[in-house]
């Protein structure tokens, strides 16, 4: 880089005692330091602060910020503790700000190399590695990864792309990072996730009942940012051939389908689901070569914005989750 760029990092922790100490030892090992890493204790009651604090005595850059009072134990928690250690560093100089969650690990030029890719592309706003998964004793890259979507585990932002956009927003069913990257293009950044940036994810996959749980509820998500039903559709059935097969696309069809029945009411914008579903009807139409839709953009948003792919495009398989 022709200069020293800053970045701050925000970690939201709950009981992160078995993993969160790979994510520190890679963080204190990087080529290019964070200017300050606030690491959000959301209540903890295992070794999670004590594991902070001792490596903050020898990282001054290390800030454990404690979140006291009693609340649910929701999505919107995790969201609610990532934004207060936003608000911590906000007098601080820096460049990007990411957000880290606290079962990864990467390697010691990860940040640099990451922020190298920021000054090749001005316009991009929101970027980070892939995600590998532990598989037969080593890591290999997740499946799902896709240039397009950035997962919520290692996203950066470029500071003036995450304030326009005023940075992530707590949901019902989960989905910030899906959002984040939905409202970034909807402002005329970019979005990409880089390859060669590999990031290690520790923690492994949940039981039979949680898997279960876990599918309705990202039917629901898909519901509740207003996906549209013809590529939701057609996005489930790329899904069969995927572990759990095609149950899980059905459990994720009828979380889906239940907010039409129920009418549930949306959390989002209409200019939202606007700029999400022409980003939709674009992708299909590609894949069926019928040409690209008309693009509508909220006339008070539409600085350079172009249609991209959206989150999840049909012609790869989905990503799982949204939260890496």
């Amino acid at each position: 880089m022709s200069e020293t760029k800053n970045y701050v990092l925000v970690t939201a922790a709950y009981n992160e005692e078995a993993y969160i100490e790979k994510t520190i030892q890679s963080v204190i090992a990087q080529t290019a330091l964070p200017l300050q890493w606030a690491i959000v204790s959301d209540g903890s009651t295992d070794r999670t602060d004590e594991i902070v604090l001792s490596y903050a005595a020898r990282h001054p850059f290390i800030k454990l910020v404690r979140v006291q009072e009693e609340h649910a134990r929701n999505f919107a928690a995790q969201v609610h503790a990532i934004n207060l250690g936003c608000k911590s560093l906000q007098a601080l100089n820096y460049q990007f700000i990411a957000n880290l969650d606290s079962d990864i690990s990467f390697g010691p030029a990860y940040f640099q190399q990451l922020m190298e890719k920021f000054d090749l592309d001005p316009s991009l706003g929101l970027a980070g590695g892939y995600i590998f998964e532990e598989s037969n004793g080593k890591f290999v890259s997740r499946p799902t990864n896709r240039e397009y979507s950035v997962a919520h585990a290692v996203q950066m932002f470029r500071r003036e792309c995450f304030e326009s956009v005023g940075g992530y927003r707590a949901l019902p069913y989960g989905g910030p990072d899906w959002h984040a990257q939905v409202v970034v293009r909807m402002h005329g950044w970019g979005v990409k996730a880089f390859c060669d940036l590999s990031v290690n994810h520790h923690r492994p996959t949940g039981t039979a009942d949680r898997w279960v749980r876990s599918m309705i509820r990202q039917g629901r998500m898909d519901y509740s940012l207003g996906s549209y039903p013809p590529f939701e559709l057609f996005k489930l059935a790329r899904r069969f051939p995927s572990k759990p097969y095609v149950l899980g696309s059905f459990v994720r069809l009828y979380g889906f389908l239940w907010g039409y029945c129920i009418r549930e009411e949306r959390p989002v914008s209409r200019e939202f689901m606007q700029f999400l579903r022409s980003e939709q009807k674009n992708a299909l139409r590609k894949l069926f070569r019928l040409g690209p839709a008309k693009q509508t953009l909220p006339k008070s948003i539409a600085r350079r914005a172009e249609p991209v792919c959206t989150d999840e495009v049909p012609g790869g398989k989905p990503p799982a989750g949204h939260n890496a």
